[in-house]
């Protein structure tokens, strides 16, 4: 059976609110006890003389201008919102004629010691139950000491509920506490397995770039005596490949190392990185084979790949198409797909645009759908999108469109020796 979500009114109504409603209906439950409702034969309680009467009345408007005063207060100063509820509640029984604080009457109270325990730190909400039982011993104790009757087991009922209250609230708080925890370890693990991931495909990089080194050292050594021309181009081939190489690795390294510094990460286990959809995953790597970097040459062959699984990718070009260093070209690809990703396993919709902007210093990325739009902060997918843009020092936004839809958007500079 499909239980259908809170309204929206619901979820937005305060605390006090809710403390407020306690005590209306707590006072309207309390008339209608003390009337002759229709079928009866007599009210379910009688009315003290003073309870029809003026003074009666002051008493009443006074205990619920009270009430109403703690609502007002409970998210600023809660305890002393819950004086308030609880002069109130004392002050509201008095009319009665009644041998202890009724549960109607003290409803509002044990509301807000609920809100109490289930927002703010445990000792508050230590404070905040200990307060009210007080109140409740210390109205009997009164009594006692004039010498008038009391009923100590409606009393107790009144002060278990008040227990069971702080109890749920307290509940409520160590489960908001706890996913919380398990939200900021898990959106930590994203953050972890993501430079795991760039850290390899940095190393795939680097490899590449040692073994063109390499074959280019080893042509300039065999020419260098007969074909002087040919040695010194590829000297000059080897230059520019190193210069590329430490020039990324710098950026790279730079963005991994600036916010972790002065703190180990936990060891995690290596996983292989996640391949686009219906890619197959490649066997064992062979002993000095390197598969091939992807890149945004790459997004034709990734579009049809998800066109094929049910959600046409448009892919459309702008500025003049050049060559990117390889950390910025396969994060540009990464970047497009994980977006891609989320578009079939969240949006809901049959299509997308994937904008690729080649600019003289930068080069933008933009990812459209107009499928149900989401959370901006929610996916550990935009975590690795922005963790992937903050490692090449770009900008990253991500969020519900106006007309409906998502939109993500990557920024990333350019060096300026490959513009």
């Amino acid at each position: 059976m499909q239980v259908a979500p809170p309204s929206p009114f619901l979820k937005r109504l305060p605390p006090g609110a809710w403390v407020v409603l306690a005590w209306c209906g707590g006072m309207a439950f309390t008339f209608l006890l003390r009337l002759r409702l229709p079928g009866e034969w007599y009210p379910a309680a009688r009315p003290a003389a003073q309870f029809f009467r003026w003074d009666g009345q002051v008493n009443m408007a006074v205990a619920t201008a009270l009430a109403l005063a703690g609502g007002a207060l409970l998210r600023r100063r809660p305890l002393w919102a819950l004086v308030l509820l609880l002069a109130a509640s004392a002050l509201g029984t008095m009319p009665l004629g009644v041998a202890e604080i009724p549960l109607p009457q003290f409803l509002a109270a044990e509301v807000a010691v609920f809100f109490i325990a289930a927002g703010r730190p445990r000792a508050t909400g230590v404070v905040a139950v200990l307060l009210a039982l007080a109140v409740l011993g210390g109205y009997l104790a009164v009594r006692l000491m004039c010498g008038w009757p009391i009923t100590t087991s409606s009393e107790t009922a009144v002060a278990l509920t008040t227990v069971i209250a702080w109890l749920l609230g307290n509940s409520v708080r160590e489960s908001r506490e706890h996913a919380e925890e398990l939200r900021v370890r898990a959106a930590t693990q994203a953050v972890t397995d993501e430079r795991l991931r760039i850290a390899r495909e940095l190393h795939d990089m680097v490899a590449h770039s040692i073994g063109v080194i390499a074959l280019q050292a080893g042509a300039a050594r065999r020419v260098i005596d007969t074909q002087p021309e040919r040695a010194r181009d590829a000297l000059g081939e080897i230059e520019t490949a190193g210069r590329q190489t430490l020039s990324g690795l710098r950026r790279m390294l730079g963005g991994l190392r600036g916010p972790e510094q002065g703190r180990t990460a936990p060891p995690v286990p290596l996983e292989p990185a996640p391949m686009e959809p219906g890619r197959p995953r490649p066997g064992p790597a062979k002993p000095g084979h390197r598969e091939p970097g992807l890149g945004l040459a790459d997004l034709d062959r990734l579009a049809a790949t998800i066109t094929q699984a049910g959600v046409r990718v448009d892919v459309r070009r702008s500025g003049e198409p050049r060559p990117l260093p390889p950390e910025i070209d396969v994060s540009a690809y990464r970047i497009v797909q994980e977006a891609v990703t989320n578009v079939v396993r969240h949006a809901g919709t049959t299509s997308c645009r994937v904008s690729i902007g080649y600019r003289d210093d930068e080069v933008r990325i933009e990812v459209l759908d107009d499928g149900r739009g989401g959370d901006a902060e929610g996916g550990y997918g935009l975590i690795g999108m922005r963790e992937r843009v903050g490692v090449l020092h770009g900008t990253f936004a991500a969020g519900p469109r106006p007309g409906g839809g998502f939109r993500v958007e990557a920024r990333l500079p350019v060096p300026t020796g490959v513009r």
